[in-house]
């Protein structure tokens, strides 16, 4: 059997990116509008400065305003509402990115209420995960899941009616919006969990596999239904026999290419495609809340 076509994370994010650069050459041209993603870092953690240093740079590179705003560890709660209030109110922010984790003295989901739902680009307001889950077209998707559903309906060109699909994994910032998405697409979905009773045939009826349970290669390759789907949006670090560490998913991969049609690989799979995501959305954000059509992405 031949092995698995490996879907290029890193190509497909880069294709998007294109199109979201398009997008906003149009805004510009056709509307005089330039749209604008503010991030917000709270602390020092390196993982988390790195991540908001690339979503500047690929803010700008798309031709968009990038507003970047550091605060400290110490910074209350208060001042940290503060900051949200003034860019909700900010007619040249038309998204709005707290990095997560905060600090432990603040509350993540009060921070994230706190942001307009209109410009909530990560889509992790209330009420955008209430517009996922009844269906409604004008809800901000979050990037991971919707990173996940572009790559998917590019390898089934366009359609996934009727496939059969299942999530391992049921995080409210993938598992439960992926769900969503793929309902929305007329599969038939599966929602698995490290509890699940027969978690490996679940898995082998399925024609789409969405791995997202945190656990380093957990699904294996006989798991995998002939043909199928991969897609791993885990990343884990783990250590490597001769010393060192090395970044894998949460599917053995060596042994799930030689079964799966085709395979997101990890690094290079789903990672690239949340910033690029995030840059769509901040355009969405922006023709809707200056009530113009949005141009193809």
């Amino acid at each position: 059997m031949t092995e698995a076509k490996i879907i290029d994370g890193k190509a497909f994010a880069a294709d998007v990116r294109g199109r979201v650069k398009s997008a906003v050459d149009v805004l510009k041209a056709d509307h005089g509008i330039t749209p604008g993603l503010a991030v917000v870092l709270v602390g020092e953690d390196p993982a988390s400065q790195v991540y908001v240093r690339n979503k500047g740079k690929q803010t700008l590179e798309a031709g968009m305003n990038s507003y970047e705003f550091k605060m400290p560890d110490t910074v209350s709660q208060e001042e940290l509402l503060a900051k949200v209030a003034e860019l909700n109110e900010d007619p040249a922010v038309n998204g709005i990115l707290v990095q997560l984790p905060l600090p432990d003295h603040m509350d993540d989901q009060a921070v994230i209420t706190a942001i307009d739902p209109d410009k909530d680009v990560d889509g992790f307001h209330l009420v955008n995960v209430g517009r996922l889950s009844v269906g409604a077209t004008d809800g901000l998707i979050p990037c991971t899941p919707l990173g996940c559903l572009l790559m998917l309906k590019d390898h089934f060109g366009g359609s996934l009616s009727g496939k059969r699909a299942i999530v391992v994994g049921r995080s409210n910032i993938v598992g439960k919006p992926m769900f969503n998405l793929l309902l929305q697409e007329s599969c038939t979905v599966t929602v698995a969990h490290s509890r699940t009773d027969d978690l490996p045939g679940e898995c082998r009826r399925a024609d789409i596999v969405v791995a997202a349970v945190g656990r380093p290669e957990m699904v294996k390759g006989d798991w995998i239904k002939p043909g199928a789907v991969v897609i791993d949006v885990g990343i884990n670090r783990i250590e490597k026999p001769d010393g060192g560490t090395r970044l894998v998913g949460d599917v053995e991969f060596e042994s799930a290419k030689s079964v799966a049609g085709a395979i997101t690989p990890v690094p290079g799979g789903v990672g690239p495609m949340t910033i690029a995501c995030l840059l769509r959305n901040t355009v969405t954000a922006c023709c809707q809340q200056n009530d113009i059509p949005e141009p193809p992405m």
